[in-house]
């Protein structure tokens, strides 16, 4: 986080240095208000591009096997370019290195664990255990003390992203 303020910094003085030199260039006939107004310019385009940026570094960052099964992208009333352009605010990754796969009763049977990763003031990052009933495609979250949440429970489709990856 301290990081990407240093960077801001340091993109608003480049760019007013760049106006600055564009006022010294045009003999000081642009105003001088243009090297704030860069540097405020300038620090606002790198905001919005590391906040956009924010699901590809992620993604980049996953270890090999990891798997997008899906993204959210929503628009935010303060910040209006997200009306035209909607940026990913969370996503859901499959683990296809970790997923347990069994035969039970004639039924393929996985156990799988599923990563949220939502974007925050602070990144926040939840995992969730299922099972999943590769046969009749049921899915079911599996409780903190090990046992079914069967009040949870849905069917996917077939062409769900969890049922493709860990079933096909």
């Amino acid at each position: 986080m301290i990081w990407h303020l240093v960077a801001a910094f340091v993109v608003g003085i480049a760019c007013a240095g760049i106006a600055l030199f564009l006022r010294k260039l045009s003999g000081q006939r642009l105003p001088k208000w243009i090297i704030p107004v860069c540097a405020g310019i300038g620090m606002l385009g790198y905001q919005v591009y590391t906040e956009y940026d924010w699901f590809d570094h992620k993604v980049r960052s996953l270890p090999v096997g990891s798997v997008v099964v899906s993204e959210e992208a929503k628009a935010s009333f303060w910040r209006p370019w997200t009306f035209v352009f909607p940026m990913t605010t969370a996503f859901t990754v499959l683990d296809v290195n970790n997923v347990n796969k069994r035969l039970v009763e004639n039924q393929n049977i996985v156990e799988l664990m599923l990563y949220r990763f939502e974007k925050q003031h602070v990144d926040r990052v939840r995992n969730q255990p299922y099972v999943l009933n590769c046969d009749s495609r049921e899915f079911v979250p599996i409780k903190e003390n090990l046992q079914l949440n069967l009040e949870e429970a849905r069917m996917l489709s077939g062409e769900d992203p969890v049922y493709k990856a860990v079933c096909r």
